[in-house]
């Protein structure tokens, strides 16, 4: 029978598999001891950081920050809003109380001033030490509006017919959720710059006189550069937005005092989200009068096609119905008018999420034209409730060496 081969004993001790071993480890130790003088040298002549590998593509810089000062305010600058949108939002709301005019006038001076020092410090060069960041800038945008009862109350030189929106049919508005002397939006990259900036503003409100009204925060979804945001129907939210030459007609101020000006027009819109996303999509795509998965209309073929309102099936009906969505908010009913559109989503409570419907608009008239349409015969009525409303003139910008509002003091 076949027997193992015998092993013979190795001829020198050097050979015995203990030291063998032995000079296996040093030999490897060796190398790591000359491979880590060698990462220790290199650190030493480029000044790498410890832990960065040293090939492959270097990490992109980061985005500047943007700046405050300027013509129109920063969170709607042009480059800002070519750009997409700050994922959180945080709306804040004051009151002033009324004393006298001429005190009242000088707090709102005081406030305005405050404001405007600490929204430009928050995106400046040194800010508040929990705004410091390791390495990427801070993406923080701001915006200051006032409301009508303040401006009509202290004669301020706001639009001529600048007021409040009328009640429209189904709302279900709070007031302790709405209105409001003053509204300032912020808007980042994070919550945590929205919660420092916000608790900064807030201080310099109170130290003017002012009174803390309400407050709200929103987010967005994860979206691509250059994808419009979905609600939390899943559907995009904000396709037909104005472009700049449009924006000159719709929704900035006329030429003069005006012109980098423009009018806020905010909803608070509770959404039955678990009822609309139960329906067919189908059903769901009718009622918006687009498709949900690509947001293009119904007549369309892409996003940004123009919805045909006059197509018509074999059977006559349209294939927009009349109670659609998209064609009860379309341009064409109004003259080719366009709403600028910066909606965020909010989660409150497991009963209580939606859009906070955020437009910027020439005239608030246009918001009411539209309003009053969908309240009649919206086919979303069913799934949403309207339960907070503010106006809010949005001042001009403020140049460097300039304070938010100056112009208001007719």
């Amino acid at each position: 029978m076949p027997t193992e081969p015998e092993i013979a004993p190795p001829s020198n001790p050097s050979a015995r598999p203990g030291v063998g071993r032995r000079r296996a480890l040093l030999a490897a130790g060796a190398v790591l001891a000359a491979g880590v003088g060698a990462t220790v040298g290199e650190l030493a002549d480029d000044h790498r950081t410890p832990g960065r590998t040293t090939t492959g593509t270097a990490a992109p810089p980061p985005e500047p920050p943007i700046p405050f000062h300027g013509a129109r305010q920063a969170a709607l600058t042009s480059a800002v809003l070519a750009a997409p949108q700050l994922p959180a939002t945080k709306l804040l709301a004051f009151d002033l109380p009324p004393a006298s005019a001429a005190a009242d006038r000088a707090a709102l001076r005081t406030l305005l001033t405050a404001w405007t020092a600490t929204l430009a410090a928050a995106t400046g060069p040194t800010p508040d030490p929990r705004l410091r960041t390791d390495g990427g800038a801070r993406r923080l945008t701001s915006l200051v509006g006032l409301g009508p009862d303040l401006a009509a109350r202290l004669t301020l030189a706001v639009p001529a017919g600048f007021a409040d929106l009328p009640p429209f049919p189904g709302d279900r508005l709070d007031p302790a959720r709405g209105g409001g002397d003053l509204l300032l939006q912020l808007c980042a990259a994070d919550h945590w710059t929205l919660a420092v900036v916000a608790e900064l503003a807030t201080t310099a409100a109170l130290a003017a006189g002012a009174t803390p009204r309400w407050a709200q925060s929103g987010f967005l979804p994860p979206t691509a550069p250059g994808a419009t945001p979905r609600n939390l129907f899943g559907f995009k939210d904000g396709t037909a937005n104005p472009d700049q030459d449009a924006a000159r007609q719709w929704v900035w101020g006329p030429p003069g005092p005006h012109e980098n000006a423009t009018v806020l027009v905010y909803r608070r819109i509770r959404m039955d989200t678990a009822a609309f996303t139960a329906l067919p999509g189908e059903a769901q795509d009718l009622a918006m009068g687009r498709r949900a998965p690509d947001g293009a209309p119904l007549t369309g073929t892409a996003e940004h096609d123009e919805p045909d309102l006059y197509a018509k099936r074999p059977d006559g009906a349209y294939v927009i119905p009349a109670t659609a969505h998209v064609r009860l908010t379309g341009p064409r009913l109004d003259g080719g008018a366009r709403m600028l559109r910066r909606g965020y989503s909010y989660d409150d409570a497991p009963g209580d999420r939606g859009l906070l419907f955020c437009a910027f608009v020439r005239d608030p008239a246009q918001f009411t034209r539209v309003q009053n349409r969908l309240a009649e015969r919206d086919a979303l009525n069913p799934f949403i409730e309207h339960t907070a409303s503010a106006v809010a003139y949005v001042l001009p910008g403020a140049p460097e060496g300039t304070t938010l509002g100056a112009h208001l003091w007719p």
